[in-house]
């Protein structure tokens, strides 16, 4: 599903599965399909987390991607496109999972390290960060970066919009688990990103693109969002690539029909359209 809006700053997300300790590879394909983007009129690619090293905490952590983030802005350089990318980042001795947006002219405009690490494996080998992400302009969009798990907390995506964020890029590699008929198992992750991304974004009204990894062993639907809560583009399968526009105009409507910002930013009720 793709619902067209005015042009303005395109975005595109990869929704593919990283092949692990195969970064050679997917460094190829990351390229292939930043070139189809910027062939399609996107600005901007995002990729899932730590695609560039496959996803597999307890086996990846240990290399540090200092060269794939090189290659990563080579790749931004020779298609001419900005790129959202997830890896290993080693410092003092800890380790860390990081997001970095690098600029078309290969310049890493901010960089980013996860601060709710998921599930036994990601807390046993990595270290939460401690620092919000920054907020940095690109193409005229304020843009900042959240990892997987950060987006599943109101706190974290509503102070990003606080600190002016407009569109919210978050790699993420969310595992399948579907409710069973036996009803052992309740939750279906599916639920992230077809029900939990859309609300954050209606609810700190910003644009959110996630970037998941596929099926079978992830819950896939990449997706993109709008500040009405509405899913522009939602990803089906392995190695699809979504495309929507960060309409600004937009932004500024949802913001004046729904004041959930406002009220944050003054402390003081104020009217609504409601």
């Amino acid at each position: 599903m793709t619902i067209e809006l005015h042009p303005g700053l395109r975005v595109a997300v990869l929704q593919a599965t990283g092949l692990v300790n195969s970064a050679a590879e997917n460094l190829r394909r990351i390229a292939a399909r930043a070139h189809e983007a910027r062939q399609r009129g996107a600005t901007l690619l995002i990729t899932p987390e730590l695609f560039t090293s496959g996803y597999a905490p307890t086996v990846v952590h240990g290399t540090d991607g200092v060269a794939q983030r090189e290659q990563l802005a080579a790749v931004a350089v020779e298609h001419g496109i900005a790129l959202v990318a997830s890896t290993v980042e080693h410092e003092d001795g800890r380790h860390y999972i990081s997001a970095s947006l690098f600029g078309p002219d290969g310049v890493e405009l901010t960089r980013y390290r996860k601060q709710n690490l998921f599930g036994a494996d990601e807390n046993s080998v990595f270290t939460p960060g401690t620092e919000a992400p920054a907020v940095v302009d690109f193409n005229g969009v304020r843009i900042a970066l959240g990892i997987c798990f950060d987006v599943e907390f109101p706190e974290f995506v509503r102070s990003a919009a606080l600190a002016g964020a407009e569109l919210l890029c978050v790699p993420t590699a969310v595992p399948l688990r579907a409710a069973d008929d036996a009803g052992e198992q309740l939750f279906d992750t599916r639920l992230i990103p077809s029900m939990v991304v859309p609300t954050r974004a209606l609810e700190s009204q910003l644009f959110i693109a996630y970037a998941n990894h596929a099926g079978p062993d992830f819950a896939g639907l990449s997706t993109i969002a709008d500040p009405y809560g509405r899913r522009l583009a939602t990803a089906s399968g392995e190695g699809e690539l979504i495309l929507a526009d960060v309409d600004l105009a937009v932004l500024a409507q949802a913001r004046r029909d729904t004041d959930y910002l406002a009220r944050f930013m003054t402390n003081e009720p104020t009217a609504t359209n409601h």
